[in-house]
């Protein structure tokens, strides 16, 4: 994605983002964590977006990715258009924010970007909110998985383990990563992969917005992960790990994937190796 082509850039900041507020080609959506968040103050002119239609599936692995008329019906309803510029955000520090904009990665949607910090951040500029809600104009979107390699699959991950210049990102906590909590059939993680919890990479001084990079960057690389890797990032359900794909490509980790399935896939299975703290003790 060229900075150059955008209106704004990847990682926006709240005084950034409100001075465009009343750019028609804008487009600023709100997936939440709680509903609620969305009624109690938006920013203003924000659609809201339930999380829970960016996923498909059901039983064991209910987070994959929609079917393309599934999500040109969702895009549509969004009053999205090639030319919109869609700055994601949420209430929790970008999970879901990051999830939406990986999805939009994966159909070819290169014009977005992130609210730093989400609605934490936008308050604490102390920047006007919203609560009534914002009706928008249905487009006709026509969704195509234009970007495939954005994602990667459960076969191929398997194929590719332990490949040099290949890594998983698992964005659990670690007691998940460790084995010791979860509800799949099976727990631990993927073979070779290293954990460095989601929340780990969002500031808390600084109302969840984006760690420092270059602490980052010296963080990902003493465990292994460089932006000249292809790195894939999981969690549970591809939602934490949407905003460590995110984290990865403000990075500059441009062969950044995400890993819909997740452990939700990956720990069902009876096929599936993994390891857990238990094999090393």
């Amino acid at each position: 994605m060229s900075s150059e082509d955008n209106l704004l850039p990847l990682i926006v900041e709240p005084e950034r983002l409100a001075e465009h507020l009343d750019e028609p080609s804008l487009l600023i959506i709100d997936v939440p964590l709680k509903a609620e968040s969305h009624d109690q103050g938006h920013v203003p002119g924000a659609v809201f977006l339930d999380h829970r239609l960016l996923l498909s599936g059901e039983g064991e692995v209910p987070c994959k990715v929609p079917a393309t008329d599934a999500l040109s019906r969702l895009f549509s309803s969004l009053g999205l258009t090639r030319d919109t510029h869609v700055v994601a955000y949420d209430d929790e520090g970008g999970g879901w924010a990051g999830r939406l904009l990986w999805t939009l990665e994966l159909i070819g949607h290169t014009r977005y970007s992130y609210l730093n910090g989400g609605i934490h951040a936008w308050r604490e500029a102390g920047l006007p909110e919203s609560t009534t809600p914002h009706v928008p104009t249905p487009s006709e979107y026509e969704a195509e998985i234009l970007h495939p390699e954005v994602a990667i699959d459960r076969l191929e991950l398997q194929e590719r383990l332990g490949e040099k210049g290949f890594a998983v990102w698992d964005a659990r906590s670690r007691a998940e990563y460790d084995g010791e909590k979860g509800d799949n059939r099976h727990l631990g993680h993927i073979p070779g992969a290293v954990n460095m919890e989601w929340t780990d990479a969002m500031d808390p001084e600084r109302a969840l917005r984006i760690r420092d990079y270059a602490e980052l960057i010296t963080t990902l690389e003493a465990l292994g992960l460089t932006p000249d890797m292809e790195v894939v990032t999981h969690c549970q359900t591809h939602h934490r790990s949407g905003f460590t794909w995110l984290v990865g490509r403000a990075l500059g980790f441009e062969k950044i994937r995400g890993y819909a399935g997740s452990w939700k896939e990956w720990g069902n299975r009876d096929d599936t190796p993994i390891e857990n703290r238990m094999d090393f003790l």
